[in-house]
């Protein structure tokens, strides 16, 4: 029983320790869903991950970067990237874009439809595949 205890003590300090390094959102933003379709090792020894991720309209995902390179193909809806050293593009669905490793970029979704697109990585092993980082303009 005590193992039990404090195994679930360990798995709320796990919690709270995410909450806090998560960033503010208000309220009333709308949330972004982050659904993993597939991951693997690959033969160089990095990571391989493919997700689906979805912005509603009005949603935003904050500015981050990623320990790895990122292809992004728009399934439906447009996703408005702000890409450090580059112009804001709106990328529409059929289209594709790529983010260099450790590159600040923020998807927005401005439009009146779900934004949603696949998304796949390649991260040394082990590392994070998203970082937050604090806003310092485009």
């Amino acid at each position: 029983m005590r193992k039990y205890a404090i195994a679930a003590s360990g798995l709320v300090l796990a919690a709270g320790a995410i909450l806090l390094a998560m960033p503010a959102i208000s309220a009333d933003a709308p949330t972004v869903v982050r659904t993993l379709l597939k991951d693997g090792d690959a033969p160089n020894g990095d990571t391989l991950t493919m997700m689906q991720v979805t912005i509603p309209p009005g949603g935003n995902e904050g500015r981050h970067i990623h320990s790895g390179p990122l292809i992004v193909h728009v399934v439906s809806g447009a996703f408005t990237l702000d890409y450090e050293g580059k112009p804001t593009t709106t990328y529409k669905a059929g289209e594709t874009f790529y983010v260099e490793a450790g590159k600040q970029h923020e998807g927005h979704n401005i439009g009146t439809v779900p934004a949603v697109g696949i998304a796949a990585f390649a991260t040394p092993k082990g590392a994070p595949i998203t970082t937050q980082v604090a806003s310092n303009g485009k």
